[in-house]
């Protein structure tokens, strides 16, 4: 699906956009001392902030990406990376680039471990992103200290487009997630923290959002608006050579059909659809192939 509107909303990305040493393993380490061999290993862009950019991107949604870019090597990595896909990003001063090392497995499961993290955003850059966000149609502020500090303004009284927000993992009690929840019109994440995702959502809407979706993996994904309606779909068939940014995709898709106004269970069908875009991929998207060899 591709958003060919006359004129398309604006959509504002703030978040992460990173350079990911990924490590591919049979199963995760054990927390004892061992030798365990790789099955491969790839450099490449990561972050989900880069990663929704490069859907919305795809899908033809208007849209920018605002993150805190190093100068150094790392950060030319990541823009190369991202000018490459024709992902418009606008990058704001950091003392370092973010970088991962992600320990992962074909069934899925990652360990991250952060070997840089940004420095924190000058008064200068979050005044201008949010002044972008005030102008945008959807704000797209994802988990970070930077996305901290928006949602905190906004909680405060300051105007802007409506927020929607990825919780990933979240288990319905994490405090750092709190202010991203109660800032945003809609929310996004996935059933790892939770046995029951259904009262997951229903927690999360009683705290002012207007609509909880949540991704469930293989079995597909689900959503519940604030008036109680209810609305699930199937994963889309694939041959899955990676899962990472799957549920970036997934988020991408559904919120360039919700653009186009199409309904609830449509948009949650155009997240399925995206999302094998990531899942076909060793990348967040097989745009970046090419930069990142």
């Amino acid at each position: 699906m591709r958003v060919t509107q006359p004129s398309r909303p604006a959509v504002v990305v703030c978040g992460p956009a990173s350079w990911n040493h990924l490590i591919f393993l049979d199963r995760l380490p054990e927390p004892v001392p061992h030798m365990q061999f790789a099955l491969g290993d790839l450099a490449t862009l990561g972050g989900t902030s880069a990663g929704k950019i490069l859907h919305l991107t795809d899908l033809g949604v208007d849209a920018a990406l605002h993150a805190l870019i190093g100068g150094d090597d790392e950060g030319r990595l990541v823009t190369s990376a991202l000018a490459a896909a024709g992902a418009p990003v606008r990058p704001h001063a950091s003392e370092r680039t973010e970088r991962h090392v992600n320990l992962m497995t074909a069934a899925g499961e990652r360990v991250s471990l952060y070997l840089a993290t940004p420095s924190t955003a000058s008064v200068g850059s979050v005044d201008s992103i949010e002044q972008a966000i005030h102008g945008a149609h959807v704000a797209i502020v994802d988990l970070c200290e930077m996305g901290l500090t928006l949602v905190e303004r906004r909680l405060a009284g300051n105007a802007g487009a409506p927020i929607w927000t990825d919780l990933h993992d979240y288990d319905g009690k994490s405090a750092f997630h709190e202010p991203f929840l109660r800032a945003a019109d809609v929310v996004f994440m996935n059933d790892d923290g939770t046995d029951d995702p259904w009262a997951l959502m229903q927690s999360c809407l009683d705290r002012g959002p207007r609509l909880a979706v949540c991704t469930l993996g293989e079995r597909g994904a689900i959503a519940l608006d604030a008036t109680g309606a209810r609305a699930s779909v199937p994963a889309q068939p694939v041959s899955v050579v990676d899962t990472n940014g799957a549920g970036d995709a997934f988020f991408s898709g559904f919120l360039a059909a919700s653009l186009g106004d199409e309904a609830l269970g449509h948009c949650l069908e155009a997240g399925a659809r995206q999302a094998t875009v990531a899942l076909s991929s060793m990348h967040l998207h097989p745009a970046v192939v090419g930069p990142t060899g």
